[in-house]
């Protein structure tokens, strides 16, 4: 598997050519401004101790305190943290939003804990990573394995050792606990106020639409029901890790998801037949959206897409090589660190009512969010158009530049 890292270095490559970078410039945003490897030992329920590896990394703030995810996963690893941080640090920065980029991570397998033994680990990673962390340094948030519960004995952890309350010490809490209103769909429902914006670009009529969903974590889940009840596009597809499911007449949201709740599979769904989660990536579709994992469109299946929209839900699904692939086809790609900006847009909402000690109501979250995910669209698909660029490229001309900027006015580098 191509590794993560080497992309997101190859996509910010491209993106500083284009913008004719000083090279010091150059070179000092293709690596992180700091990592942090803690080993955290954790008691198991046996009476063992297990240490597992784990990882806080910030790659620039040049902008604003960093802000990212911790990932629990059996496959973690150092450059998809690395990839993660870097493509945060552009997520924050072609939405404007007053942060830098950052990530976290553990290489563990969370279904194979008991609850026990999960809060022990969350509290063991808190307590490695606190001193590196704050409302004015480092945000983290959920990510892939990691839950409202997960954040909020991450947060009662570092409040321990500081000894006051710090509910902004970190976001996707439970909003009893200081969460915001919203924050649950917010990546896929941000999403799909993207993808409403491509749409009118295309002149697609997405109520005559259909659509296929790679993924059906939180992200893949909440996009089939909200492209469903916002739209009317009807899903014809959908898979998870084990599988895919097609049916021509379309998906029931709510059936699926009750489905996969009873079952922990789609595989059996009724009425639906099996295929795999590459055929999936291939159907004559109009709307694909990648919501697994990276590096799933390649150069070898970018000319088989049919549809005409993907809307990248996941981070990393596509390829530098397949990028240029799609462009030639006219396959119009909302780039991930676009597309699923709504996640981050919404816990940065959440840092900011944190900070003011007030709650918003769900509306006024939504209705920000909209207001932010139409803006930037429209930014990215005006510097597209400029430049005659794919949709990546054009994302990243913005995020770049805003980064490049920041960092040569504080002095870091750049002429004197």
């Amino acid at each position: 598997m191509a590794n993560p890292f080497q992309i997101a270095q190859a996509q910010l490559d491209e993106a500083a050519k284009a913008l004719d970078l000083p090279s010091d410039v150059h070179e000092f945003l293709r690596e992180p401004m700091a990592e942090l490897w803690v080993r955290i030992p954790v008691r198991m329920d046996s009476g063992q101790v297990k240490t597992f590896q784990g990882f806080r990394i910030q790659y620039n703030w040049s902008r604003g305190p960093c802000k990212g995810g911790i990932r629990f996963h059996p496959e973690e690893t150092v450059d998809t943290v690395r990839a993660l941080s870097a493509w945060m640090t552009w997520k924050t920065a072609v939405m404007d939003l007053p942060l830098g980029g950052g990530k976290g991570g553990v290489i563990c397998d969370p279904k194979s804990l008991s609850q026990a033994e999960l809060e022990r680990l969350s509290r063991g990673y808190m307590r490695a990573v606190a001193r590196f962390i704050g409302p004015e340094i480092d945000v983290p948030a959920p990510d892939v394995y990691t839950t409202p519960q997960i954040m909020a004995w991450m947060m009662d952890e570092y409040e321990a050792m500081e000894m006051r309350h710090r509910p902004g010490i970190i976001t996707g809490k439970p909003v009893h606990l200081g969460g915001s209103e919203g924050r649950g769909d917010a990546t896929a429902r941000g999403g799909m106020y993207a993808l409403r914006e491509a749409a009118k670009v295309l002149r697609l009529d997405l109520s005559t639409s259909n659509a296929a969903i790679q993924g059906y974590g939180n992200a893949g889940s909440h996009a089939h029901h909200l492209i469903t009840e916002l739209f009317g596009t009807r899903v014809v597809a959908v898979s998870d890790s084990k599988g895919a499911i097609y049916d021509p007449n379309g998906l029931s949201p709510v059936d699926v998801a009750e489905y996969k709740q009873r079952t922990g599979r789609l595989s059996g769904f009724p009425g639906a037949k099996e295929i795999s989660n590459e055929e999936l990536l291939t159907l004559d579709v109009d709307v694909l959206i990648p919501s697994a994992l990276e590096n799933v469109i390649t150069e070898k299946n970018a000319c088989d897409v049919k549809a005409k929209i993907i809307a990248e839900l996941a981070n990393g699904p596509t390829t530098p090589e397949a990028d240029h692939l799609l462009f030639k086809n006219n396959v119009y790609v909302i780039p991930d660190f676009l597309c699923n900006a709504g996640g981050v847009t919404v816990s940065y909402y959440e840092q900011v009512q944190n900070a003011s000690n007030d709650r918003w109501k769900e509306a006024e979250v939504y209705a920000r969010l909209d207001e932010a995910m139409t803006r930037a669209f429209h930014s990215v698909n005006e510097m597209r158009e400029k430049h005659r660029a794919h949709t990546r490229l054009a994302a990243y001309l913005i995020a770049v530049d805003r980064v490049a900027k920041a960092s040569v006015d504080r002095g870091w580098v750049g002429k004197r």
